[in-house]
């Protein structure tokens, strides 16, 4: 029997620090936010895929009663990236989020993103997976006001990934 360690490298820096390009892919993620649904949860959450044409398509979560029937930003934005340009890669994504839990109703929104960077969910990982497996690596960026994670893929999310379908 051995011990193996399973390790993931996330770079940490600032919005000031990223390319244009990237700090212009975060600014489409949190402007996403505003464009999610989220009755239920208080908490809204965007998403922004830069496409290897160049586009970018961006997502926003959205909640449904039947908790079950909503679906998340990342996914809404694979969803559709795929539907409106299928066969073209994903080459980076950039997820933002925000709630008002616990803040003073005067703050405005853009106050109001997550001090540290959230990542999605089990099922998104696996969604935006299936992508990367089919057109090679999408570089993950997780944006925080405190704090920015950049990681070099999505399989660097989820160690122990399934791969084979």
């Amino acid at each position: 029997m051995q011990t193996k360690d399973i390790t993931t490298q996330v770079k940490v820096c600032s919005l000031d620090e990223l390319t244009n390009e990237d700090r212009r892919l975060v600014e489409k993620a949190k402007e996403m936010t505003s464009h999610s649904y989220a009755p239920y949860s208080k908490f809204h959450v965007g998403a922004a895929i830069l496409m290897a044409n160049g586009e970018i398509v961006g997502g926003a979560n959205q909640e449904n009663a039947a908790f079950s029937s909503g679906t998340c930003g990342e996914r809404s934005a694979c969803f559709y990236a795929s539907a409106r340009w299928p066969g073209v890669a994903f080459r980076k994504i950039a997820i933002a989020a925000w709630t008002r839990l616990h803040k003073p109703d005067s703050l405005p929104d853009s106050l109001c993103f997550q001090g540290k960077p959230i990542s999605p969910c089990g099922a998104c990982r696996q969604a935006l997976l299936e992508y990367e497996v089919l057109h090679g690596p999408i570089e993950v960026i997780l944006y925080g006001a405190e704090e920015v994670y950049i990681l070099p893929s999505v399989a660097s999310l989820l160690p122990l990934c399934f791969t084979e379908f």
